[in-house]
């Protein structure tokens, strides 16, 4: 099996009525167990998928993330009048995916605080299709009438020789279907890996977008949100183990949970022993309530965003079409090249690039934290925004207007304004916004510095010494989302890259001395203050750094960089029944131990080994071990990294 939780069947609860169900219902796992059985490749296709999603975690993918605009065509397939829903209520939906995927959501900010640095903004947005396969414009919606007054999860309604709608090519589009499911059923999707022809997600008319006919309380969009998650391949958030706690969702940063949450729970929900937060049950890929659920994770975004990377499952969508209007007369095109400049505590300036055609511009703008935008008509290619709130987050989007027709909305860029204390740091450093650039910086003393434009980038170039070999840099006071590199000349070493305003830190235990060390500073996705600056250190140890930033002790000299929000190394397959693969890279000859153990911190396997500088594989066999979940240690002197393991055979 790819994953324990691959073949378990999401539970079709009891419910009130002929339509309304009183809890959350998803047929995805149900859908793929039956795929699994008809299709005998897709458990490999499957494996495939999972493997380049490892490898673009491992690799420190994140740096390879992209935003991305996916067209999406809307196949309505309704029995009578009711379930044939609006063009309004269809828009209503897409608003949802937009701001859920982009942690715009109004609701944002009822994340607990001990989970508000891991809340992602997945960067993936959704347009209504504006051609259709055949380049003909379309408002990405088409209609059929049925005989059929209920579907199930046989995916009849993905077929017109059985009552329902063909898809159009999963390339170019997410298909998604509306139509009436039976048994109380809400939603269901098809996970990357199945067949082209039923690629998508369906949902049933009464949970699908804000207004019109959805009911309550599923009547704000989550369904779809939740399903088009499973589509960008994320799992259940408790690992579908039936109350076990040994199952996994594949994601690093989602609490071990027992069991589906419903309704509305209280914060903290304990199970699995994991308190004191609890069950993260407001996240999307849970069962609560629409008004409940409010966030994706990071690790729950780096595996939508594997599917985008080269050689990704749904990489295809990047090239689309679909959202531009078809050539020739009337095509209107999306602005690009958003900026906001001459930011004050209550003013910004916006700008974007000119397209071709346009006659005017809408402006959209507001709050991160509000639910409805503010629009205004512009005749250029920039405007004044007064009358903002100080220290405070703004997003905006604009639209192009070609005579009678618009084009998309870009995707949605934001600023911060200056706080209310007003504030300013001087960079003495500055130009060092390239390699040749870098400017040489003492070791073992704090000092400031600005990323001051999203095109601001600062190289620093620091030695270490015979006596002093290994390495530590810390970045703190962050004014936004900064990350650290590290590099030897050209080498790239090692990385910090926590969410938000966390504290960034890189450790490097090196043997070898250089004079061309670099530390690469750089806003995530162009974040930047022109007001306040961050404090970087540099700091050389004669001994070995440990985890905890401290020295104390000696411990065996090693060359192995340590890459924050990483496991260090690569494990596969997982979970696994048999010999199990670690991929191991370092940069100099050294000795590891390899330890497994179960839960309790038993050893179950032990391997020590020579390893030589470069990539190294070691095997283990897990086939006698009772299937369960265990953790891999990974330690070279006083050094470890640590990853889960299921063993489920």
């Amino acid at each position: 099996m790819i994953r324990n939780f691959l073949l378990s069947i999401c539970s079709l609860l009891l419910f009130v009525g002929s339509t309304i169900a009183q809890q959350r219902t998803c047929g995805a796992n149900e859908v793929l167990a039956r795929q699994l059985l008809e299709d005998p490749d897709m458990q490999q296709r499957m494996k495939d998928i999972e493997r380049h999603t490892e490898d673009f975690i491992q690799s420190g993918g994140a740096h390879d993330r992209v935003q991305v605009t996916i067209p999406v065509v809307v196949h309505v397939v309704y029995y009578n009048s009711t379930q044939n829903i609006s063009d309004a209520q269809i828009l209503s939906q897409i608003d949802v995916l937009n701001a859920d995927f982009r942690r715009l959501n109004a609701d944002a900010a009822n994340t607990p605080s001990v989970w508000q640095s891991i809340a992602a903004d997945c960067e993936i947005n959704f347009c209504m299709a504006a051609q259709d396969p055949s380049g003909n414009a379309t408002t990405g919606i088409e209609r059929r009438q049925t005989t059929v007054n209920g579907f199930s999860t046989n995916d009849n309604v993905k077929f017109y020789s059985s009552g329902g709608l063909n898809a159009w090519d999963r390339n170019k589009y997410l298909n998604l279907w509306v139509c009436n499911l039976s048994g109380g059923l809400l939603g269901y999707a098809q996970f990357p890996g199945g067949g082209a022809s039923t690629d998508g997600v369906v949902c049933d008319y009464a949970y699908f977008g804000t207004v019109g006919v959805a009911t309550p309380p599923f009547h704000l969009g989550r369904t779809a949100t939740h399903e088009v998650g499973h589509w960008l391949n994320c799992y259940h958030i408790w690992g579908d183990d039936g109350t076990s706690c040994n199952g996994s969702d594949g994601v690093s940063d989602t609490p071990n949970q027992a069991d589906e949450n419903y309704g509305c729970p209280s914060f903290p929900t304990i199970s699995c022993s994991n308190g004191p937060n609890g069950d993260m049950f407001m996240n999307y890929m849970d069962y609560t309530d629409d008004a409940c659920m409010n966030v994706f994770t990071n690790g729950q975004k780096s595996r939508m965003q594997s599917l985008f990377n080269a050689g990704g499952a749904r990489a295809a969508l990047l090239t689309s079409n679909g959202c531009d209007q078809p050539g020739g007369g009337g095509s209107c095109g999306t602005p690009g090249s958003l900026s906001a400049t001459n930011i004050t505590q209550t003013s910004a300036t916006l700008g974007w690039g000119a397209v071709s055609g346009a006659t005017s511009y809408n402006l959209q703008y507001k709050l991160s934290v509000a639910g409805s935008w503010t629009t205004v008509s512009v005749g250029g290619t920039s405007y004044n925004l007064s009358g903002l709130t100080a220290g405070s987050t703004y997003n905006y989007q604009v639209q192009a207007v070609c005579g009678a027709t618009t084009g998309s909305y870009s995707s949605a860029s934001s600023f911060t304004t200056q706080s209310g204390g007003g504030g300013s740091c001087s960079d003495a450093y500055e130009p060092n916004n390239s390699r040749n650039a870098a400017k040489v910086i003492p070791t073992d003393v704090a000092f400031q510095a600005q990323i001051a434009t999203a095109s601001d980038n600062d190289w620093y170039r620091f030695s270490n010494t015979s006596s002093k070999r290994r390495i530590k840099i810390d970045m703190t006071t962050l004014p936004d989302d900064y990350d650290v590199r590290l590099y030897r000349n050209n080498s790239y070493l090692a990385v910090s890259q926590n969410a938000g305003t966390l504290d960034e830190q890189i450790i490097y235990n090196t043997n070898t001395v250089s004079s061309s060390y670099y530390a690469y500073v750089y806003g995530y996705n162009g974040a930047n203050s022109n007001t306040q600056c961050y404090t970087l250190k540099v700091s050389l140890s004669s001994t070995n750094w440990r985890l905890d930033g401290s020295t104390e002790g000696e411990v065996e000299e090693v060359d192995v960089p340590l890459v924050f929000e990483n496991a260090g190394f690569g494990m596969y397959p997982n979970p696994a029944t048999g010999e199990v693969t670690v991929e191991i890279p370092v940069e100099a000859d050294s000795d590891v131990t390899l330890t497994v153990m179960d839960p309790s911190g038993k050893a179950a396997i032990q391997l020590h080994s020579a390893i030589n500088k470069g990539n190294n594989r070691l095997n283990f066999d897990v086939s006698d071990l009772p299937n369960g979940v265990y953790f891999v240690q990974l330690r070279n002197g006083s050094l470890a990294h640590t990853r889960k393991l299921v063993v489920n055979k």
